[in-house]
C-alpha cells in the first residue's frame, strides 16, 4: 500500500507520480520505453525540434510512447529566441493536440542557461494564447515570481546545468523559491543519481524532471526504478518532517526513569 495520497496538479491536469522523464540520449527506443515503464512517470517530455512529426514508419520515438498511459509534454529545447519558442509550441499544439508545454529559451550554448528576458516574453505570449506553460528557469526567486505572475502553471528551476549530473547545487535558493511562489516547483536539470532526486523532494519541491540521469546511466532501466523510489521516498520524508539537526548527541532512549 502506498502512503502517498497527495497529487501533483499542473494546470487542469492531476498526476499521482511526481517524476517527469525525457526521451533523449537513450541507446535505443526500446530501452527508453522500458525505462519509462520502470520510472512510474505519467508525463514524458519530448523535444519538438528533434523529432519527425510526419514519420509514419512506426519506428520513430513517438511510436515507443504509450499515449494512453503517458501525457506528452512537448518542449522547446534548441530554441534561442522567444519567437522560435512560441512557434515551436504552436506547432506542438497543432501536431500533437496539446496546449501543455515545457518552455525553454536558451541564452548560452555552452552552459545552456536560460535567457531571462526571452523566457518572460515567450511565457507572456503563450499564456495569453491559452497554453499551460511550465518554464525551465534559473534558480532565481525573483524570476520565478514573475513567471507565476504571468500565469505559468509551475516553475522549473535548474538544480545544476543541463546534463551535468552535479545534483542540487543551491538548495537555499530552492527553499526561497518554495517560500516565494504558490505554484508547483519542479526541479529541472542537473539530477545525476537517486540521492539528488531525494534531496530535491526533501526540500519540499513538488516534482523532479530528468533525462540524462536516467538515459546516460550504465543501466537506464534500473536507474529509472531508482529515481522512482527516490522521488517517492523524498516526498514521504518531507511530509513526515525530519528531526532537527543538533551538534551534540541526544540519547535515543530517555534517561529519566532508569532503575539504578
Amino acid at each position: 500500500m502506498s502512503l502517498n495520497t497527495d497529487t501533483l496538479v499542473l494546470g487542469q491536469r492531476e498526476f499521482t507520480s511526481r517524476l517527469i522523464v525525457g526521451t533523449g540520449k537513450y541507446p535505443d527506443f526500446e530501452t527508453m520505453r522500458q525505462a519509462h515503464e520502470a520510472s512510474g512517470a505519467q508525463v514524458v517530455t519530448v523535444a519538438i525540434r528533434r523529432i519527425d512529426l510526419n514519420d509514419k514508419s512506426g519506428k520513430g520515438m513517438l511510436d515507443f510512447i504509450d499515449r494512453n498511459r503517458f501525457e506528452l509534454l512537448p518542449n522547446t529545447a534548441g530554441c534561442y529566441t522567444a519567437e522560435d519558442a512560441i512557434l515551436t509550441c504552436q506547432l506542438a499544439r497543432e501536431a500533437l493536440g496539446t496546449e501543455f508545454v515545457k518552455l525553454e529559451v536558451i541564452g548560452d550554448p555552452k552552459t545552456l542557461f536560460p535567457d531571462n528576458e526571452a523566457l518572460l516574453e515567450a511565457a507572456r505570449a503563450l499564456v495569453k494564447e491559452g497554453f499551460t506553460v511550465l518554464p525551465y528557469t534559473h534558480d532565481d526567486p525573483v524570476l520565478c515570481k514573475k513567471l507565476e505572475d504571468l500565469g505559468c502553471a509551475a516553475v522549473m528551476p535548474l538544480g545544476a546545468p543541463i546534463g551535468s549530473g552535479l545534483g542540487i547545487c543551491n538548495p537555499y535558493n530552492l527553499r526561497i523559491i518554495l517560500e516565494t511562489v504558490s505554484i508547483p516547483v519542479i526541479v529541472d536539470a542537473g539530477v545525476g543519481t537517486a540521492s539528488d532526486a531525494a534531496s530535491a523532494m526533501e526540500l519540499g519541491c513538488d516534482g523532479v524532471l530528468m533525462n540524462t540521469g536516467i538515459a546516460g546511466a550504465k543501466e537506464p532501466v534500473k536507474m529509472a526504478h531508482a529515481m522512482r523510489m527516490a522521488v517517492e521516498s523524498g516526498r514521504l520524508a518531507y511530509e513526515a518532517g525530519r528531526i532537527p539537526k543538533k551538534l551534540y548527541a541526544n540519547a535515543s532512549s530517555p534517561l529519566e526513569g532508569l532503575i539504578e
